[in-house]
């Protein structure tokens, strides 16, 4: 909610200031391929972003403040929470050094877009910041004889870079990145809830609201898009959270130690994952460099087949929550339940591709 508060007056003020400025969507580079250039400012992200720092910012700086005996009444159930939050405020001030850092450049690339395999690199440093400095790693059984930590460190960087970049494609038609960011968002939130992840919750429950208070001037016909300075925060974000997550149940459980509820993620990222690998191996099948923005991604794909936009951004809002309602059950089901989960989530995504086979599309000109 708080985030929701804070991004909705900040989004509509960055997209009157755009305006004034001048600060609109800017031309393809070289190679790319884009929708007609609309006089509507990529500034967006900047309002996702106050929604998310501001509060982050002001809760880290009264958390290093804080002891159990200067709570106000109406915060005192904090208390037996206070030295779990505290013990994460170093970690959360190296999180918004490194989401900053991607935001700042996302908002440089909307302005003066930077080669593809440049910003790539670029990208890479803030997941190795976090798993060498904040120590936030999937996978860390690969830490003995299978290669020690530089094993789960990379596997963790390539998740990081993966998010991030899935989050980044998925953003190329009005209302689609901030919807579906959204939707995993909420998913991810309850996972954290279920599990009494307080900080990771927090985090999620910013990055929510800021994603619902930007959705209201970027749902179709869009006002401002969230450009780089959004897409990269947030996927960025979700890389960080869903490996700062637990997702297996309780000891206590029958189902204590079920390894496959950390494939949630996966599940809840079922679709804008589809889309990155999809047009991934169509550009290359086409010779094309596979990180040069064209209009083949998946939302072009059902517009190309004369599916409105608004109905296109509606049924991959669809098709998120329903690998997301999979993926938050996996962790409390037995193996024979999450195997078919996990087909569920393949036929959906087998049927998708089948779909996109047998149809032919017809270029459009909708939005």
């Amino acid at each position: 909610m708080v985030g929701f508060v804070i991004a909705f007056p900040a989004t509509w003020l960055i997209v009157r200031a755009s305006h004034r400025l001048g600060v609109l969507d800017t031309d393809p580079i070289e190679g790319q391929t884009k929708m007609p250039t609309r006089a509507i400012p990529n500034t967006g992200g900047i309002g996702i972003a106050v929604g998310i720092f501001i509060p982050m910012i002001i809760a880290l700086l009264v958390l290093s403040f804080l002891d159990e005996s200067s709570l106000p009444g109406v915060l005192s159930p904090l208390a037996d929470h206070l030295e779990g939050l505290q013990s994460r405020t170093t970690m959360g001030w190296g999180v918004v050094a490194c989401a900053l850092f991607l935001h700042i450049l996302g908002v440089i690339d909307d302005r003066r877009p930077m080669g593809a395999v440049a910003k790539l690199m670029v990208m890479i440093v803030p997941p190795l910041v976090c798993t060498i400095m904040l120590d936030t790693r999937l996978l860390t059984m690969l830490d003995g004889p299978m290669g020690g930590s530089w094993a789960s460190i990379a596997v963790t960087v390539v998740w990081f870079v993966t998010v991030t970049n899935a989050m980044n494609f998925i953003d190329n038609m009005d209302g689609l990145a901030g919807g579906v960011a959204t939707i995993a968002g909420a998913f991810f939130l309850a996972a954290a809830i279920i599990n009494g992840q307080w900080f990771v919750g927090a985090m999620l429950a910013m990055l929510v609201g800021s994603c619902a208070g930007f959705l209201i001037f970027n749902f179709p016909p869009a006002k401002v898009f969230m450009g780089d300075g959004g897409s990269l925060l947030i996927g960025f974000l979700l890389a960080f959270l869903t490996t700062r997550t637990t997702y297996i149940a309780d000891a206590t459980t029958t189902n204590s130690g079920a390894w496959y509820g950390v494939l949630m993620p996966l599940a809840v990222l079922a679709v804008p994952l589809y889309d990155m690998v999809s047009v991934v191996v169509i550009r290359i099948s086409q010779g094309k460099n596979p990180l040069v923005g064209d209009l083949q991604h998946l939302s072009h794909r059902f517009r190309d087949r004369g599916i409105s936009g608004r109905s296109t951004v509606l049924m991959i809002y669809g098709l998120t929550a329903a690998t997301g309602c999979a993926g938050l059950l996996l962790a409390g089901v037995q193996p024979w339940q999450a195997i078919i989960l996990g087909v569920q989530i393949v036929v959906l995504l087998i049927t998708l591709a089948f779909f996109e086979h047998r149809t032919n599309a017809r270029k459009t000109d909708d939005v």
